[in-house]
């Protein structure tokens, strides 16, 4: 399947709710949450007002002529918060898009996009059992201490940038 990615545009700002929905990660044989949730204040954190601050940096992916996955990041007190000098992140693809690379491309661009912007690594936090965890490690990520925000189900990760954004 072809795709490419390309950083998200202002007026595709909105779809961040909904891809805030799909980045929900449900464990296998588990009911899938009412997409309302999307609207708590600890989901909207991750989309509220973005782009008003420069630091926002949105990727996306589109694929049959529509966005089907997104990487974005900002500073924001979220579950993978580390520090007020780290911007978090947020990746969700849509279900019939997975599997395909364009996570990883995603990621990449990003990465170098947040790189490219001054900051010198930045963080997300990603459940023990979701299979993105994987992606997450082969791009460089590393678990911080349990003091960081670990918890029985979920990792707290930072990738360092100063070197290289793969």
């Amino acid at each position: 399947m072809d795709f490419t990615v390309r950083r998200m545009k202002a007026s595709e700002y909105p779809m961040l709710r909904d891809f805030i929905y799909e980045a929900i990660y449900i464990p296998e044989g588990m009911e899938r949450p009412p997409k309302e949730i999307a609207d708590t204040p600890e989901q909207k954190v991750y989309y509220e007002g973005f782009g008003r601050a420069d630091s926002d940096i949105a990727c996306a992916a589109v694929a049959d002529g529509k966005v089907v996955g997104a990487a974005w990041a900002r500073f924001m007190h979220d579950y993978g918060h580390v520090d007020d000098e780290t911007p978090s992140l947020a990746l969700a693809i849509f279900k019939d898009y997975r599997g395909q690379g364009i996570g990883t491309a995603l990621m990449k661009m990003l990465l170098a996009e947040v790189r490219n912007a001054g900051h010198e690594r930045i963080s997300l936090s990603v459940q023990k059992s979701n299979p993105a965890l994987h992606l997450y490690q082969r791009l460089g990520f590393r678990t911080v201490s349990r003091v960081m925000g670990e918890t029985e189900e979920e990792y707290v990760m930072v990738k360092e940038l100063k070197e290289t954004a793969g």
